[in-house]
């Protein structure tokens, strides 16, 4: 799953997971688990992400092969984020005997990621997630259901955000174009409703199935 931040890969990726029966590998989860328990991992990384920068390739490789390398199928989001990481993905599936059959690219202009992800905000309590511009709680920045103070992640800040999509059109804008050289790429408008891109998405996914069961 490709895509700028805040384009909804992740919701994306689920629907995959649940409708396939896929599991799915989200770098960004597994790096919020991290940082949540604050294990070795969590510390060094969650310094890097309030930086608004990137995770180092060869970290990033070492925990998505050790996820990978047991599965017969997988979803994955988050990565490759560098050509450098698609490069030593692409070797390590090849030699585990395993390919690459579709990359999906979701499509969102950079004024609504810029709001979704500003915009923003979740309760520290039942973790419900709310935005300022499309999906506002009833009083500004309390939850509707406990009452308690919304909060914002570090990395949804405004200066934040710009860094972080200045660095996915210099590291995987690259990464998007190595793909649809390869005609693996399919390109999705996740503007719509979640379940209208699911629709898209869904139907390449039973296209490429069909087309293996005929060869």
């Amino acid at each position: 799953m490709l895509g700028n931040i805040g384009t909804g890969k992740g919701t994306q990726g689920k629907l995959i997971m649940e409708n396939y029966n896929i599991p799915y590998i989200s770098t960004g989860d597994i790096f919020r688990e991290n940082i949540k328990n604050n294990t070795e991992l969590g510390l060094k990384v969650k310094s890097i992400l309030n930086d608004g920068k990137l995770v180092s390739d060869e970290l990033v490789n070492e925990i998505v092969f050790d996820k990978i390398k047991n599965l017969d199928s997988f979803v994955i989001d988050g990565y490759p984020r560098t050509i450098n990481q698609a490069e030593n993905f692409e070797n390590f599936i090849n030699n585990i005997n395993k390919r690459l059959d579709i990359v999906f690219l979701i499509v969102v202009s950079k004024e609504n990621i810029f709001k979704r992800l500003t915009g923003r905000r979740i309760c520290p309590e039942c973790g419900r997630i709310y935005n300022l511009y499309f999906d506002k709680p009833k009083e500004d920045e309390i939850c509707d259901f406990d009452g308690e103070k919304l909060i914002q992640r570090g990395d949804d800040k405004v200066e934040i955000v710009k860094k972080r999509m200045e660095e996915f059109k210099r590291n995987t804008e690259p990464v998007i174009e190595y793909y649809r050289n390869k005609n693996f790429l399919y390109e999705i408008d996740g503007e719509r409703e979640i379940f209208e891109v699911f629709s898209d998405i869904k139907r390449v996914i039973d296209d490429y199935i069909e087309k293996q069961k005929r060869n």
